[in-house]
């Protein structure tokens, strides 16, 4: 049986073909790829010549190829399709990574030739990619403790393995305990629910084998069933569920293993000198520290939660007036903000939603970056991993750009939440390469033959995702380490937010948002209203943001709590959090900082983007509008082109002329004094 992963993919676009990968292809892809990723490391560990730039640092960057594409592949799948077979699959391959990674900066000779290059860095004239590769690669073995010897080198290794085990298990627990729970409807309990939410409670159950509608755990279904359904019980049982993932009991409970992380990201934090783990984790972030970070969050949670008191007064007020007595609990908020929010600003979400719908604004993205950046896109057929996958290639001026694939609908294989991922990026060495870029969502899938609707909130989780795609589909760098969204981490959500101002402009609503049924234009007065209201309710999502921030960054600041349940509660009994809202993650399913490290002790990156992105859009609007040319031309050769080529920060600096403060986000949020 040939393998179509072991060799280079002869395909348009360098796509893999998918059409052709058998799950039992991966694992001896995998084996392969790691014996030949590394050979090529240890060659360049042994090579007699003296160390250099070329034979040692660009070496390194150019070793792994045919891993690189084995996981291109198998990630894409990983994430978006997760059959039981790619699950175990994915338990087994994460402790053989880990082990490579560990192998990798734990290679004596190898790590004597980079630091061997890194001292003598000034005699090198080297140019500014170069250096920065050569800073980086330096760092990354400072960083992964190439440094470390005898038992805490080996405890080390012994670290990261089990990290890699426990971050996949996490994610796996989450994804069964959100496919395998459901609330089934009734004809009955579906009275006084929009069309809209019926259509959408069918289809789940249908795809479920359902005798009947289901509301599931998908935030696209659940949460218009916690803002509409008048049955308060259901309410409750739907939120209970939705906020209990992860803390049933049993196999797939997530607290121990939350847990276990915390203290091992502890130790290695202080294997590597430093006083904890976000104290290392934001030594190359924007923020730098974790007294930074704390700052910016309290800065913006004073007024948020003052605006949500006022709120939860305001929605009280409105439950007690309909007879029902007692507090206002957490799965009434939704409910009685979607009637004030109709009272106040004369928005009906039913009536709304048809004029979103998602193919008008996968149009609207590409029509804004299209009078943004000069691109085009054209849809093409191409082997994908599913059949709900779709394929665009991106062109500008006849160029070819990159391929944008997007992947719009829930499913029970797919893990929760909207991603931006490669399944390779761009680069100009060893070739010239241009981006296999993914966007992935979690919509609700219509029936056979009905448009798919969005919710305001989704049409910005789409521009939202695509602003991360156009980070790597505009990228023009020489290295692939540091290309797209290869940034720090508190500086990559700056081009996502940033688009998703772009879909507050009214002349894209005025020309995309059109009628599902009739074609017509959303009416004026509806638009107003819908963008008067872009602000309402956002001390309740601000709140349930910043607490989040706020335990993540408590979490990894201080000593690991034995209990992080109990520190959570701490943590939010000492910032005051409002009794009717909840974390928008609790600890049992905060994938962002327990699927992995990506977002440990930086879930407040996107507030730190935030302020950044606030002010970008101002340069826009100072400069004339939204859409104009120079600013636009200096985003994409400063930021959307450079991936990490320099600094977050002066990136930001050549773009702006200045970092900003945080008092364009409290305007941009309502909350400003």
């Amino acid at each position: 049986m040939t393998n179509p992963l072991l060799a280079p993919f002869d395909t348009p676009y360098g796509l893999p073909p998918f059409d052709r990968i058998e799950d039992a292809h991966f694992a001896p892809a995998l084996e392969a790829a790691l014996a030949e990723a590394r050979a090529e490391i240890e060659a360049i560990a042994a090579d007699p010549a003296p160390p250099d730039f070329a034979n040692t640092v660009q070496a390194l960057e150019g070793a792994g190829g045919a891993l690189d594409r084995v996981l291109g592949a198998f990630f894409a799948v990983a994430g978006a399709d997760a059959t039981p077979a790619r699950q175990a699959l994915q338990r087994d391959f994460s402790p053989k990574l880990a082990e490579f990674a560990s192998d990798l900066y734990g290679n004596r000779a190898l790590w004597e030739r980079v630091r061997a290059v890194w001292e003598v860095r000034d005699t090198l004239d080297l140019d500014g990619q170069d250096a920065r590769l050569l800073e980086l690669t330096h760092r990354g073995f400072v960083r992964a403790g190439a440094a470390l010897e005898g038992a805490a080198a080996r405890r080390m290794r012994e670290i990261k393995s089990r990290l890699a085990v426990l971050g996949t298990q996490f994610t796996q627990n989450l994804l069964a305990e959100e496919a395998g729970w459901r609330l089934d409807l009734s004809e009955a309990d579906l009275e006084g629910l929009p069309a809209f939410v019926v259509a959408a409670a069918r289809a789940a159950g249908a795809e479920a084998g359902a005798p009947g509608p289901v509301v599931t755990l998908s935030r696209s279904l659940i949460v218009p069933f916690l803002q509409f359904s008048p049955r308060r019980d259901l309410r409750e049982r739907a939120w209970r569920a939705w906020t209990s993932r992860g803390a049933n009991g049993g196999e797939t409970d997530n607290r121990a293993i939350a847990a276990e992380v915390l203290a091992l990201r502890q130790e290695r934090a202080r294997l590597l000198g430093h006083a904890s783990f976000a104290h290392w984790k934001l030594e190359t972030e924007m923020a730098g520290s974790p007294d930074r970070v704390r700052d910016l969050l309290m800065e913006v949670w004073e007024p948020a939660r003052a605006q949500a008191e006022a709120d939860a007064a305001a929605l009280t007020a409105m439950m007690h007036a309909e007879g029902v007595n007692g507090d206002l609990e957490p799965w009434d908020w939704r409910h009685y903000a979607e009637k004030r929010r109709q009272a106040e600003h004369e928005i009906d979400e039913a009536a709304l939603k048809p004029y979103l719908r998602l193919e008008r604004m996968i149009e609207a993205a590409f029509d804004t970056a299209g009078r943004l950046f000069g691109l085009e896109f054209r849809e093409v057929d191409a082997p994908l991993y599913h059949p709900d996958a779709r394929a665009w290639e991106v062109t500008r001026d006849g160029r070819h750009m990159a391929l944008f694939v997007a992947d719009h609908f829930a499913r029970a294989t797919k893990r929760s939440g909207a991603w931006c991922s490669t399944i390779h990026g761009q680069r100009n060495w060893p070739e010239a390469r241009r981006a296999v870029v993914v966007n992935v969502c979690n919509f609700a899938k219509p029936s056979p033959g009905a448009p798919a609707l969005l919710s305001y909130d989704d049409a910005r989780t789409l521009f939202h995702e695509f602003g991360h795609a156009l980070h790597h589909i505009l990228s023009d760098v020489r290295y692939g380490s540091m290309a797209g969204t290869s940034v720090a981490r508190d500086f990559v959500e700056l081009p996502s937010q940033l688009f998703e101002h772009l879909l507050e402009v009214p002349e894209v609503l005025e020309r995309f948002a059109t009628h599902a049924e009739t074609g017509a234009p959303m009416p004026r007065e509806m638009l107003e209203k819908m963008l008067e209201a872009a602000n309402f309710d956002t001390g309740f999502q601000t709140v349930e943001y910043v607490a989040s921030a706020l335990v993540d960054l408590e979490f990894h600041a201080g000593d690991a709590p034995a209990d992080p349940m109990a520190r959570q509660a701490d943590v939010l009994g000492g910032i005051g959090m409002p009794r009717a809202i909840g974390m928008r993650h609790a600890t049992p399913h905060f994938a962002h900082v327990f699927a992995g490290d990506g977002y440990s002790a930086g879930y407040y990156s996107y507030m730190w983007s935030e302020v950044m992105d606030a002010d970008a859009f101002e340069a826009f609007r100072e400069a004339g509008g939204p859409f104009d040319a120079e600013v636009a031309r200096r985003l994409e050769r400063e930021i959307l082109s450079a991936g990490g080529a320099a600094e977050a920060e002066a990136l930001y600096t050549r773009f702006r002329g200045r970092m900003p403060g945080v008092a364009a986000l409290l305007r941009g949020r309502g909350l400003a004094a």
